[in-house]
């Protein structure tokens, strides 16, 4: 008999940066050890663990019998924490604005479900974190990439995102800082984004802030606190800058200064009804990374531009390989400029894996336009462990000459 068919959307899903795990995986079955420099986990590195006291509130509330279902929206008071930090950023945010999420891409999920349908269109950044291509075609509206300048430290190219607005674009995304790159967005920057979405009346803007607590030199700036017209949908949670990425905690605070987003809230609380509530543990525990002392943030900052010199160094040194170097995040978006690998970033990726043990991700995996000829590096591993590492990629890419 044969096999019952899948629904195609489910067959177009890729996402490169778990993809490429597979191989890794029977490479290990094999007795191969893997250095993995793939994924953005900052638990998977040691000397980034997630604070204690949150971990303690975490247990505490499982002590306490604090495992039933929370409210759909999430809980009281989590929402108006999230709240009093958000208007610290610079934008008046009440606790009914905040609604906590299975991470954010469940956050981005409930967005797309009640804002996209058929011909209608995600804008956004080229390179991207992979779901803003793969989820919009769910609901019968498709991804179109803006360019992100690869020669000017990655920033958008607002005449390539000009050229690309039309009345069918619902969501105009902004990452900051960027995921693959690494880039931060000046306030500039964001000025000239939300008077282009401010022409179209039915854009709204998506600003992914998960890694704004880890702007390294200087502080990243809220779009929400920057836009007093166009509705910004604000994403963050626990992941990355309270390092507690299996949590599965995550945020989207809506910003409406002109009051137009009644019937999208109204979409939003009814999916978010329908799946219940995001884990009522681990939302007591970024509670508690929330309201605590966040001093310890500093000594987990310097360690990671501690690691990204490392990387900007050894890439320095090694024919082949250039860089722009980020202001924020933990990647690096690596050019190959070797004539053998720079058309052909994915293969680049497997034979290194293959060959030398070492696995990163292929830049065509998050832009097959943008993002081509290069790929992306966490630069979270140790010293030792990122020399290794690079003294590998070099052996690599000089077998073949």
């Amino acid at each position: 008999m044969s096999d019952i068919p899948a629904a195609e959307r489910a067959s177009r899903i890729e996402y490169a940066i778990r993809d490429v795990v597979v191989p890794a995986v029977a490479l290990e079955a094999e007795g191969h050890e893997i250095i993995k420099l793939n994924i953005g986990d900052p638990i998977a590195y040691p000397g980034l663990p997630t604070p204690r006291h949150m971990i303690e509130a975490f247990q505490n509330s499982l002590e306490n019998g604090e495992t039933g279902y929370s409210p759909s929206y999430g809980l009281e008071d989590l929402r108006n924490a999230i709240a009093r930090d958000e208007i610290r950023k610079g934008w008046n945010c009440t606790s009914d604005d905040v609604y906590v999420c299975h991470g954010v891409t469940e956050a981005l999920q409930i967005i797309f479900a009640a804002t996209l349908e058929e011909g209608t269109k995600v804008l956004a950044p080229g390179p991207h974190y992979p779901p803003y291509m793969a989820y919009p075609q769910m609901f019968g509206a498709e991804t179109v990439e803006y360019r992100l300048d690869s020669e000017c430290g990655w920033q958008v190219d607002f005449d390539d995102v000009e050229s690309k607005m039309d009345e069918s674009v619902r969501l105009l995304v902004l990452i900051n800082p960027n995921n693959p790159t690494g880039n931060v967005a000046t306030k500039e920057e964001i000025d000239r984004l939300i008077s282009i979405a401010n022409q179209w009346p039915n854009c709204m803007i998506i600003a992914d802030e998960i890694y704004d607590g880890l702007t390294l030199f200087g502080d990243s700036t809220s779009v929400a606190s920057r836009s007093n017209s166009v509705p910004v949908f604000v994403l963050n949670g626990v992941s990355k800058v309270y390092y507690a990425p299996g949590w599965r905690i995550g945020y989207m605070a809506l910003h409406d200064p002109a009051n137009r987003l009644g019937e999208v809230r109204d979409g939003i609380e009814r999916l978010l009804r329908a799946r219940l509530c995001a884990s009522t543990p681990a939302q007591i525990g970024y509670l508690a990374g929330l309201e605590l002392s966040r001093d310890w943030m500093e000594e987990y900052k310097q360690k990671i531009i501690e690691r990204r010199e490392v990387c900007l160094n050894r890439i320095s040194q090694i024919d082949g390989l250039e860089v722009q170097a980020p202001g924020g995040a933990f990647y690096m978006f690596v050019e190959i400029t070797d004539p053998i690998w720079a058309e052909n970033d994915k293969q680049f990726v497997l034979d290194l894996l293959y060959e030398e043990h070492v696995l990163v991700v292929h830049g065509s995996g998050f832009s097959d336009e943008f993002g081509r000829g290069h790929f992306r590096l966490v630069y979270l591993a140790e010293p030792e462990i990122l020399n290794d590492a690079f003294d590998r990629i070099e052996r690599f890419l000089q077998r073949p000459r």
